[in-house]
């Protein structure tokens, strides 16, 4: 691939804004690109549903049996074949009575009612029930006022699921609710994806473990164990390669290791065009480079790519931009790898807490939270605020257009609870 040709161009005192002369990809363009490229991984297993909650759905989970089973009673009361007119009515009790797995057996007769618990299946004979607040009994007597309708106080069979029916749909990721309801309806095991497996590397001579003696000249690398925590939220197995330096032959040596072990791979740093940039330099040379230089901010030096028909991004080594990127083109390129589908997060519209000029060509990303009704945005847009990530509860998104956001506004804000953290 030739280099770029140099543009002559004015210099520009705003390190955010976009050099003339280089081709820019849009986040939408380049997100398509992405899920261009991406096909789910084809391993599926049985587990029991112990083993199944946060899991991908591989095949529908079908009812093997009704919810409820039989019909009941929703109270406890006491039943009768309804329905009951207006004034005062009176009623003899039989002996016995219903109560949740211990059904009666004998048929109710017209005109009398038994005694029923909640949950209590309906004897023959019964099909409405009336609330105990509502009766007054004197020995086997009871009496109560109408009018009562008919099934009143009592559920169905099957009225919420019927036997034979899909009632979890495949590439659900499934949730504790989920696993009540495959319960309920009798299922013990399904069948799943297997979990994606992400190969996360860090780059840099500058980078330091947590933990080890650090010189002044030296960083924390923050992007690794970050990653691995964003990464084993969203449900998948963390493949640690461990950090390179900044030597083209380890690095190679490194995404070699990590195609052979993972589904996906995640590197953080090297990802734009300087001397010392060896991720986008190496996917430069196998050719298969996609995407980067990408129009967003946080984190326009974004790449991505196959290496051994592995997809990789090159994401920024700024943790606030590798933050950000992760969520908004990697996390959806995840979920699709993983059998999910192609995701997006939620996002609402909610009145602006801040004001804010916005210069056209990039989409931003604001860290931002929501108190008193409005969203309130990080007082720093500056990556190098770590800080921000923690403060935040989510990202305002603004479009690539120029904009003037005055307090009230209306905005769109994207909680983090929309990628599942």
């Amino acid at each position: 691939m030739e280099p770029d040709k140099p543009t002559s161009f004015s210099v520009v005192n705003d390190c955010f804004a976009l050099p003339p002369g280089v081709d820019w990809t849009a986040v939408d363009e380049a997100l398509a690109t992405i899920r261009s490229y991406l096909v789910p991984i084809v391993g599926v297993e049985k587990q029991g549903l112990a083993q199944a909650l946060g899991r991908v759905l591989a095949e529908p989970v079908m009812a093997l049996r009704s919810n409820p089973p039989c019909a009941n009673s929703a109270v406890d009361g006491y039943g009768f074949w309804g329905p009951v007119g207006d004034g005062p009515k009176s009623m003899l009790l039989v002996g016995g009575r219903a109560a949740a797995g211990k059904p009666f057996q004998d048929t109710v007769p017209p005109g009398q009612a038994i005694r029923i618990l909640t949950g209590a299946s309906l004897p023959h004979g019964v099909d409405t029930v009336v609330l105990d607040e509502q009766v007054q009994k004197l020995g086997s007597i009871i009496t109560f006022d109408g009018p009562i309708k008919r099934y009143t106080n009592t559920r169905k069979a099957g009225e919420d699921v019927v036997a034979g029916r899909i009632v979890i749909k495949s590439g659900r990721c499934l949730t504790a609710a989920d696993v009540g309801l495959a319960t309920a309806v009798g299922v013990s095991e399904v069948t799943l994806r297997k979990r994606l497996r992400v190969a996360i590397v860090s780059t840099g001579n500058e980078l330091v473990e947590t933990g080890l003696p650090v010189n002044f000249d030296q960083i924390y690398d923050v992007n690794r164990p970050m990653l691995k925590a964003l990464v084993s939220r969203f449900g998948f197995e963390v493949i640690d390669i461990g950090k390179v330096s900044d030597n083209r032959s380890d690095l190679r040596q490194a995404l070699d290791l990590a195609s052979k072990t993972a589904d996906l791979i995640l590197v953080s740093g090297g990802a734009s065009a300087g001397d010392e940039d060896h991720v986008s330099a190496l996917l430069h040379e196998s050719g298969a480079l996609k995407e980067w230089r990408i129009a967003v901010k946080p984190g326009r030096p974004l790449a991505f790519g196959l290496w051994n028909t592995k997809p990789i991004f090159g994401l920024p080594g700024n943790p606030v931009a590798a933050f950000v990127c992760s969520l908004i083109f990697v996390w959806p390129a995840m979920n699709l790898r993983a059998g999910r589908g192609w995701t997006v997060p939620s996002a609402f519209n909610v009145p602006s807490g801040f004001s804010k000029s916005k210069k056209a060509g990039r989409r931003e990303y604001l860290r931002a939270r929501m108190r008193d009704g409005k969203v309130d945005v990080f007082e720093s847009e500056g990556s190098g605020r770590v800080s921000g990530l923690s403060w935040a509860e989510g990202l305002v998104e603004l479009c690539e257009n120029a904009q003037t956001i005055h307090v009230g506004d209306t905005v769109r804000f994207i909680p983090y609870s929309s990628f599942g953290l």
